[in-house]
């Protein structure tokens, strides 16, 4: 009788037999290592590359109006602005959405930004870089302002 192994096995799993539980279970948990959304989850990689920390919105300070090219084909200023976050002093871009938002938004003025919505936490559309969006301008929406609801207030 020909004892089979793995070598002469071409192509089958490693171990089939009674007693072979803990070897596949050993050989499962090496190889979960191979699948990159696995290891980016258990290591907390997102958590500590982003500036958020994994909230869904953080608060900050404005420091400057940007305006950002917008990528090929399109051809437009994208009106933007840097923002200091209150939590950890990091500095990020965030995106002023709506048609003439950015004269609601000045320096010094504190701004809740919150993820732009792409492809998993990358940059969205044809802004180059910006990841981040302006929903609040001192605790009023931006929204709202935007369509005329509500008046900004002086500080």
């Amino acid at each position: 009788m020909q004892i089979r192994t793995h070598s002469t096995l071409r192509g089958t799993s490693l171990a089939r037999g009674l007693f072979a539980a803990r070897k596949l279970r050993d050989v499962r948990q090496t190889r979960r290592w191979s699948d990159r959304y696995y290891k980016r989850r258990v290591q907390h990689l997102k958590e500590k590359s982003d500036p958020l920390e994994g909230a869904a919105q953080g608060r900050g300070i404005v420091l400057e109006k940007v305006a950002i090219e917008a990528k090929q084909p399109n051809s437009a200023l994208r009106k933007c602005v840097k923002v200091q976050l209150i939590k950890n002093g990091r500095q990020i871009t965030a995106f002023a959405v709506g048609d003439g938002a950015i004269n609601f938004i000045d320096e010094h003025d504190e701004v809740l930004v919150e993820g732009i919505g792409g492809r998993m936490g990358r940059s969205y559309g044809d802004i180059p870089g910006v990841r981040y969006k302006v929903i609040k301008v001192n605790n009023v929406s931006l929204d709202e302002l935007v369509r005329g609801r509500k008046e900004k207030p002086v500080r």
